[in-house]
């Protein structure tokens, strides 16, 4: 991995995990909790370009709500404990460890492709148009076509 790599990659994460903008790294990425900004206050980055899905949930699943399976099982397993005191250990456990990731991974993903400026293959005309009805409606006087 070449330097530039390592500090495209440290960027990424720094930018996640902080819920900053990833090219002026000054603003706020997210509105609310899981909510990104329209844009950025400081560079005015638009954030329209930031689709991360469903990423977020599923990376949380694989990789924290198995790995938090397989140790209430064992839990269960080793200790013998009762199935409503496994309930109420497995409960609050997995919910609270599947919901506090995602902000930090929504905000890897969001990172990720601003830096690597990724789009869907044959979307970019697509958003382009949309985005261009969308500035039509918010300023219905300014009738330039982007």
């Amino acid at each position: 991995m070449t330097d530039h790599e390592n500090s495209k990659t440290k960027e990424i994460f720094m930018a996640g995990w902080k819920g900053h903008c990833p090219r002026c790294r000054q603003g706020r990425m997210f509105r609310t909790w899981l909510k990104i900004q329209d844009r950025c206050e400081f560079c005015d980055l638009d954030y329209r370009f930031a689709a991360p899905d469903d990423g977020p949930a599923f990376f949380s699943l694989c990789f924290v709500a198995f790995p938090l399976l397989f140790f209430v099982v064992w839990l269960q397993v080793a200790l013998e404990l009762p199935v409503p005191l496994v309930f109420a250990i497995a409960i609050p456990l997995m919910g609270i460890g599947c919901l506090l990731p995602l902000r930090p991974i929504k905000g890897w993903l969001v990172a990720s492709q601003f830096l690597n400026q990724a789009v869907e293959a044959g979307t970019e005309k697509l958003w382009s148009e949309m985005h261009a009805r969308e500035n039509i409606a918010k300023n219905p006087n300014n009738l330039e076509i982007s």
